[in-house]
């Protein structure tokens, strides 16, 4: 990844017009090609950017002052004009492993893998991340009837989740070796905006105690 900080405007032009006069800004040029320029807020999100496929072409001195023309498939053309450059370095990343789960919602699917009776009586284990093209299943079961479940797993359950469920049962359903599979949404906490929409897509959710399973609360001995 490259990271330059310079003074510097820039014009977009493609499906419309854009400019963004001269302030200094950082540039990033990251190794799947991609350029962005943001400014010192906006959080994470660029002030503007060129996606890959595109292809970088520089015309600077040995300053780095000089002009950079991005241009992708469609011939849309980022101009970045840079007046001064404060800082510019190269970084190599290396491959980023990805996502890691919470801790927490690890150690869930752990031990709700181990402790199946939580969904039903006479339930079995099928699988933990269960593979599908747009990400591995948390647990899939088979209920007392021997028909197919999918669990999806979270910390605190929001809408995202239910959503993400939802995308996995649809391609699960597609499999006439599954279908029909139905669906639980586990949480330790479950939102009632994401409750209302679950139980609006046949959905049901189970809300699991992790002290419980992890074996250090015993609920017959509260005394509310």
């Amino acid at each position: 990844m490259r990271l330059v900080i310079a003074t510097c405007s820039v014009d977009y032009a493609g499906r419309l017009s854009a400019h963004l006069p001269q302030a200094t800004r950082l540039l990033l040029v990251k190794s799947d090609g991609s350029v962005s320029i943001h400014a010192d807020d906006r959080a994470y999100k660029p002030l503007n950017w060129m996606s890959p496929p595109c292809t970088l072409s520089t015309e600077t001195d040995d300053t780095g002052v000089g002009t950079w023309t991005v241009i992708n498939k469609a011939g849309e053309k980022l101009i970045i004009t840079i007046d001064e450059v404060h800082h510019d370095s190269s970084h190599e990343l290396g491959v980023d492993p990805g996502l890691v789960k919470d801790g927490v919602e690890a150690h869930l699917q752990e031990l709700l893998a181990l402790h199946i009776d939580t969904f039903g009586a006479n339930w079995s284990l099928v699988r933990r991340e269960y593979p599908t093209p747009i990400g591995p299943v948390d647990i899939v079961l088979r209920d007392e009837a021997g028909a197919h479940v999918a669990v999806e797993i979270k910390r605190r359950g929001d809408i995202d989740g239910v959503e993400q469920l939802t995308r996995y049962l649809e391609l699960l359903n597609r499999d006439p070796l599954l279908s029909p599979i139905r669906g639980i949404f586990a949480a330790q906490e479950i939102k009632p905006q994401a409750r209302t929409l679950a139980e609006d897509r046949g959905i049901e959710c189970v809300v699991v105690d992790y002290d419980v399973l992890r074996g250090i609360d015993d609920p017959s001995l509260r005394l509310f």
